[in-house]
């Protein structure tokens, strides 16, 4: 009788009825010990529970490349874990998602390209962390925000100025952590207070003037933390009590230099 040993999850064949060895393509391995055979409820290709079928080609790689295309998706996606990368290019049409994200991060990276432009966001995240940072220009306006924020953070930096106005504050916020000026300054009137304090953060002290009257506290917090001393007079009488803390800290504490940084 064959019975489950992971998780108390009943064994049963990838189509729903149960599993029946003797039609399997490696009905042989039953009589082989251990990781050199299969175990119904352990370790088996013909089951629906995706840890079973991974341990099955974990057991024998050398079977993946044999079931490339099973009818299961996830009988697929486990082959292409284990399979030859010689052998992966057949699946870039794959149907599943699943499939595909393998794909995305076994492929030689001259076939990765075409994974660009996958319908799910999840693939084309894969392509965008591993393909080298001088060719992620083709995705720098996917449709995904997840897509383009790691663009933002990999990208070659004279690319960088063409994702300052991305319609999302977290890609926005990516660029300003990079970009070098001048093009950062251009990020000092952003509509985000977020994109705005990391630009306080980065400008060159003589141009934190630029911020001093931010609408947001926080922005001009940052400004107090890095301005020079003469600069804060402004702030003085600044509407936000933490503001104004920040202020009287730096001004009993004159030999802290411009633009040091801070925690």
């Amino acid at each position: 009788m064959i019975t489950a040993s992971d998780d108390d999850i009943a064994a049963r064949h990838w189509t729903g009825g149960p599993l029946d060895c003797a039609h399997c393509p490696y009905t042989a391995l039953r009589t082989l010990p251990g990781a050199e055979g299969c175990e119904p409820g352990h370790a088996c290709m013909q089951d629906a529970y995706a840890l079973r079928i991974n341990r099955f080609f974990r057991w024998h790689p050398t079977l993946a490349d044999e079931q490339l295309h099973h009818p299961y998706f996830e009988v697929r996606a486990i082959a292409a874990r284990y399979g030859s990368v010689f052998r992966l290019g057949a699946l870039l049409s794959d149907p599943d998602e699943t499939v595909r994200l393998q794909l995305a991060l076994r492929l030689p990276l001259t076939q990765l390209h075409q994974l660009a432009h996958d319908p799910h966001r999840e693939v084309r995240i894969r392509v965008a962390q591993r393909l080298p940072a001088a060719e992620l220009a083709a995705l720098r306006y996917d449709s995904d925000y997840g897509v383009r924020e790691l663009v933002a953070r990999r990208i070659v930096p004279a690319l960088l100025p063409s994702l300052r106005d991305d319609p999302d504050r977290v890609v926005r916020m990516r660029v300003a952590e990079r970009l070098d000026m001048p093009a950062l300054l251009a990020m000092a009137s952003d509509k985000e207070p977020e994109v705005r304090r990391i630009v306080a953060q980065r400008l060159p002290v003589a141009l934190l003037s630029r911020l001093l009257t931010d609408a947001d506290w926080r922005v001009r917090w940052e400004v107090v933390q890095r301005a020079d001393l003469a600069l804060l007079h402004g702030l003085v009488n600044d509407p936000d009590p933490e503001v104004r803390r920040a202020v009287q800290e730096r001004q009993t504490a004159p030999d802290s230099p411009p633009g040091a940084a801070h925690g």
